[in-house]
């Protein structure tokens, strides 16, 4: 089981802090103000009221074996610098900050970051795309040039294998996975559904009505096959 850290318990902090509980993992939540760690207290492993700013207190507080810790904090920069630094001196493996610009993020990483999130852009860029094209449930950008989308299955796919229709060579996208809701009916005559995930189809699994693409490809061949109806 993964072990995480969240520092920083606002919004962003608390719902990746949360996310990750309900997969299983085990949490770390901090922050210094008690409100928001009695908060996290309810699903968090542990939760502490600490000033992650103060070094003797986060190298203190045991997460010098977690497998990654989150800084949740963007607004303050000279904290979320400072604890940044931090957490890669007492030796944390990966290291996640929160940036609320370019400006930011390129601190955060020459100062050892990992990686570097912008919530706001990402989700901005998420309604965006849910208002342009509703189909779309998913929208993650990997880089400048690559997109991984979750989209409903085009009407005029259904009925059709993947070799079929030769998605690949024809629009230039890779197809992660299928998403399917399977419908089922409980003791009491309660009807339900579960989604089944068909990860790396083959040429032979045939596209049904209600299924989505996990698909992964350049930008430009993901427009392509946003545009199919």
């Amino acid at each position: 089981m993964k072990q995480f850290a969240v520092i920083g318990l606002g919004r962003f902090g608390i719902s990746v802090a949360q996310s990750l509980s309900e997969k299983g993992m085990q949490v770390i939540a901090i922050d210094k103000d008690g409100g928001k760690v009695k908060d996290a207290a309810e699903f968090a492993t542990r939760a502490l009221e600490l000033d992650a700013t103060d070094k003797n207190d986060l190298s203190n507080a045991g997460i010098e074996n977690v497998d990654a810790a989150i800084v949740g904090i963007g607004k303050d920069i000279a904290s979320s610098v400072l604890i940044t630094l931090i957490l890669k001196e007492i030796g944390i493996k990966e290291v996640i900050s929160k940036a609320l610009d370019p400006l930011q993020g390129k601190i955060l990483q020459k100062i050892g970051a990992e990686r570097v999130v912008y919530p706001e852009k990402e989700m901005g860029i998420k309604l965006a795309e849910s208002l342009i094209s509703p189909g779309i449930f998913e929208y993650i950008k990997l880089s400048s040039s690559h997109t991984l989308i979750e989209v409903d299955v085009p009407k005029n796919f259904e009925g059709k294998t993947l070799g079929n229709l030769g998605i690949n060579t024809k629009y230039g996208v890779q197809i992660v996975a299928i998403k399917r809701k399977i419908m089922q009916t409980d003791k009491t005559g309660k009807v339900g559904f579960s989604e089944k995930i068909i990860v790396a189809p083959s040429a032979d699994d045939g596209l049904i009505n209600g299924d989505r693409f996990v698909l992964l490809g350049e930008n430009k061949n993901i427009e392509k096959i946003k545009k199919v109806k």
